[in-house]
This record gives structure tokens, C-alpha cells and sequence, in this order.
């Protein structure tokens, strides 16, 4: 099964969904990329996914380019709809989804304000990508 997650920086959102997916399943291939990507991994969103035992700090962010050429399983965007312009995939899929969060990237506030909004969005993305996995992944 090959699935890649899309946002807009692939900085945040995208790679903490690639790592739940990574870490529910092994055996999948999971990728992501962004429109605009980021020049590395957001220090915040590795620092709440190592809290609960899940290291992105490898990743690297992506432009969606590089994959248009590849086939994917299930596309998904992670971008909130009401904030931003999620992109679209125009490479080859079998099925399109969106689940979209909050770009915790905009937090403002103190460090733990900040933090705290991260973790917030890191346990929708837990959530949700759980339900993804089990409503789509697990039949197979």
C-alpha cells in the first residue's frame, strides 16, 4: 500500500501523519510533500512526536513533484480548508482524501502556548490517521 500525505510546507502536518502511519504499520510505504516545502522538519512538530515515542527528526521535506510520476494508493491533504489552499495531486491515485488540521505553525504565544497547540494537532493526526488506517488499511 503506498500513500502520500500532502501539504503546503511539509513541514509539520504532513510529516507527523507520515510518522503515525510509519509507526502504525511498517510494511507501508508513506510518503509526504508540499507545494512550497519547508527547508527541514519543524523543530516543534519533532518535539511532540518524540514525547510519545515517534522520531521524524530524519525527515525531509519534499516538493510534490518528485512524485507525480508515481503511483499512489490513497493521496490524503492535511490542510485546514477554512486557512489554506490545499494542493492537488495530478499524478496517478486510486483514491483522494482529505483530512484537514490546523496548521499549528501559525500558534502564537509563549513556548508552551506554541507547544501546546502542537500537541493539540499531534493528537487530532493520531486520531484521525488511526480511523484512516483502520477504515481503509486493515481490510486489505
Amino acid at each position: 500500500m503506498k500513500i502520500l500525505i500532502l501539504c503546503t510546507g511539509n513541514s509539520c502536518r504532513s510529516q507527523m501523519a507520515e510518522g503515525f502511519l510509519r509507526f502504525l504499520d511498517p510494511g507501508l510505504e508513506v510518503f509526504s510533500a508540499g507545494t512550497r516545502p519547508a527547508g527541514k522538519v519543524n523543530p516543534h512538530a519533532v518535539a511532540v512526536m518524540r514525547e510519545i515515542g515517534i522520531d521524524i527528526s530524519d525527515g525531509m521535506p519534499e516538493h510534490v513533484n518528485k512524485f507525480v510520476h508515481t503511483e499512489f494508493d490513497f493521496v490524503v491533504t492535511v490542510c485546514d480548508g477554512a486557512k489554506a489552499v490545499c494542493p492537488v495531486f495530478t499524478g496517478n491515485l486510486r483514491n483522494r482524501l482529505h483530512i484537514g488540521f490546523d496548521d499549528p505553525a501559525d500558534a502564537t504565544g509563549s513556548e508552551d502556548e506554541i507547544l501546546a497547540v502542537y500537541r493539540r494537532v499531534r493528537d487530532e493526526i493520531r486520531r484521525d490517521f488511526t480511523a484512516f488506517y483502520q477504515k481503509y488499511l486493515t481490510k486489505i
